[in-house]
């Protein structure tokens, strides 16, 4: 089968479209024919090695697993001998690991669900890592209540944009913050309110939000804390630098303490139950998938070199010949 691989740490030159061993599904896992797959900051971290703690997981000099890609959506091919859910010809998506960049797939059955019929494999591609990690930080994280006033810093980007449409579904009215050129984007696909960074700084004039949720980070502690309501959650999803993580994971200071804030960092974590629960979003239209451009597989280089400039409105999107 074809695959994206990449041998060595380093900027897109490194990956390299080659021949490889077709996968086989062991017991619990399902092999997929994948028609989409989408790119993610993930991938460009683990291509480059940084910040150097993720080799400590991928690999300290060459990478352990040489082909990158989470997010897939595609046809099951076969099963391992202990699945139940799905069969040959189920069209499905979800999460790997890593090895999303090819023409197959083995992803365990937990990490699956089906597609709905209402839309296609290259909007179920766009969906696993960003609309996971945008639920699990609104709902699990953020706990987001109906009513609530609710941030979104980057509405606009892959998590953003599922983000906003989550936050809506839960009956929250959202502020978007975003550049110049993707406020439209964030009006057309809910924001009550938009703030355009290049003009405004949500953390200095003076509105405080019961929610946050950030996917830039480029704020501290202090300034978060300052807009905030009394009892207010800020989720930082995104990092500006490995240093200013750091400083947020560090950051349950006693001053966000006294006023029962919390700001608090997370990784979403796969499963097939919140993928089920997006479902019923889906199919109801309450979340549409954003999507900025698609590349084919040969072309996955210059795709993650057009998520690292950072001006995506929503996903990118490898397409793969069924």
């Amino acid at each position: 089968m074809k695959a994206i691989t990449y041998p060595r740490y380093g900027g897109p030159e490194v990956l390299q479209l080659k021949e490889v061993p077709s996968p086989t599904p062991k017991d619990k896992e399902v092999l997929v024919k994948v028609h989409a797959a989408s790119v993610n900051p993930l991938d460009w971290h683990l291509m480059r090695g940084t910040p150097y703690l993720v080799r400590l997981i991928s690999g300290l000099f060459r990478p352990k697993v040489k082909i990158l890609g989470a997010d897939i959506a595609g046809t099951v091919e076969a099963v391992g001998s202990q699945v139940t859910q799905f069969k040959a010809g189920d069209e499905v998506y979800g999460e790997v690991s890593k090895t999303g960049f090819a023409e197959y797939s083995c992803v365990q059955e937990k990490l699956l669900a089906h597609k709905p019929a209402t839309i296609t494999f290259e909007m179920a591609a766009a969906i696993p890592v960003a609309a996971l990690t945008a639920l699990q930080g609104l709902r699990d994280h953020g706990n987001i209540q109906p009513g609530q006033q609710v941030l979104i810093n980057g509405a606009s980007g892959g998590v953003g944009t599922f983000a906003v449409q989550i936050a809506k579904a839960f009956g929250a009215e959202v502020t978007g913050v975003c550049s110049t050129r993707n406020v439209e984007t964030a009006r057309a696909i809910g924001a009550d309110h938009v703030i355009d960074y290049k003009l405004e700084d949500f953390t200095q004039n003076g509105k405080q939000y019961d929610l946050i949720l950030d996917m830039v980070a480029n704020y501290t502690a202090a300034e978060y804390k300052g807009s905030l309501s009394p009892g207010g959650n800020c989720v930082v999803v995104g990092f500006s630098t490995a240093s200013h993580m750091m400083k947020i994971m560090l950051a349950s200071s006693k001053k966000a303490q006294a006023h029962k804030q919390n700001i608090l960092t997370f990784t979403a974590k796969p499963n097939q139950a919140d993928l089920i629960f997006l479902n019923s979003l889906l199919e109801t239209g309450k979340v549409v998938p954003v999507i900025d451009r698609s590349y084919p597989l040969a072309q996955t280089a210059e795709a993650i070199a057009y998520l690292e400039e950072g001006h995506a409105q929503g996903k990118i999107l490898i397409s793969i010949e069924k």
